[in-house]
């Protein structure tokens, strides 16, 4: 659904990296709505005693097992119980993340299907792609309400939005190099650029820089920079174009930021980038220029 503002004015822009307090408490809220509603019984079910089947979600095996797999997540934990959903403390992203990843793979749509008076509760079945599918539905409202740059995908895993126009491509290129090592190397840049985790993002930037270095080599020649000339040339459709000698400008000036920055390299001369949005702006221009060369030469991108 669209809010009455956005269909006025606008979604909200898609920028914000730190969930705010409002997006934390909501997410709690309806995790806790999933747990009472015995959505999450689909995995941990809370048997009814006559042995009639589901009848809810068994809520201490649903937390010890979240805890099992998300370790951080048990600091949560205070001495009357299982506190994490009271929105007083935040988790960290990454494990917000983590634990949105672990609901979505234990949610199901409950259904009724008998009513049992003794112990006033009903039976349920599950639809679990149902459920999954309004489960992603609530959790990416909350994302895009509060401009957060994360989505959960409908395989249910959490990604970060790239910047507007750059999105789809990294999501859905695929690379067809003629070199299985680059491919994967550009494949490894790809999926870790859209990780919530900083850490991860980084890497994926070092990689790409990796790669570059590779796709420099992709065309035939006696040399690295008699390859290098081919395959700008080839990209630019001209040896002597104006947009020809751009291209060769911006991959000089992209060689010489990977040399300069702790990208590749951790010297103590070389400065290390200081934001996520310093990551993420390299990431970007790197990726156009390769994907600009990989698409023009026939090798997917």
């Amino acid at each position: 659904m669209q809010y009455f503002s956005e269909r006025e004015t606008g979604e909200v822009p898609r920028t914000v990296e730190d969930i705010p307090a409002t997006a934390w408490r909501g997410i709690a809220g309806l995790l806790r709505t999933r747990i009472e509603d015995g959505s999450f019984g689909a995995r941990f079910p809370d048997s009814c005693p006559d042995g009639a089947g589901p009848c809810g979600t068994d809520s201490q095996t649903f937390w010890d097992s979240a805890f099992a797999e998300i370790p951080n997540l048990a600091k949560y934990e205070d001495s009357f119980g299982r506190d994490l959903l009271s929105g007083s403390e935040q988790p960290s992203i990454v494990d917000l993340m983590d634990l949105i990843e672990f609901c979505w793979n234990a949610v199901g749509k409950p259904t009724p299907w008998g009513h049992h008076s003794f112990f006033r509760h009903d039976h349920l079945s599950f639809d679990v792609q149902t459920g999954r599918g309004e489960f992603r539905e609530d959790i990416n409202r909350i994302f895009r309400r509060n401009g957060l740059i994360y989505e959960l995908t409908d395989g249910g895993s959490i990604q970060r939005r790239s910047t507007p126009g750059l999105h789809e491509p990294l999501v859905r290129c695929t690379f067809n190099t003629g070199d299985a090592d680059l491919d994967e190397m550009l494949e490894t840049a790809r999926r870790k650029i859209l990780s919530p985790d900083e850490g991860v993002r980084r890497e994926a930037l070092e990689k790409l820089w990796d790669a570059w270095e590779r796709v420099k080599t992709v065309e035939s020649g006696q040399n690295k920079s008699v390859q290098v000339k081919t395959l700008l040339d080839r990209a630019a459709g001209s040896s002597g174009s104006q947009f020809r000698e751009t291209l060769e400008r911006e991959a000089t000036e992209l060689t010489r930021i990977g040399n300069s920055f702790q990208i590749r390299h951790s010297e103590t001369t070389q400065e290390p980038l200081q934001t996520s949005e310093h990551v993420d702006f390299l990431f970007h221009r790197l990726f156009s220029l390769i994907r600009l060369v990989l698409r023009t030469t026939g090798r997917g991108g």
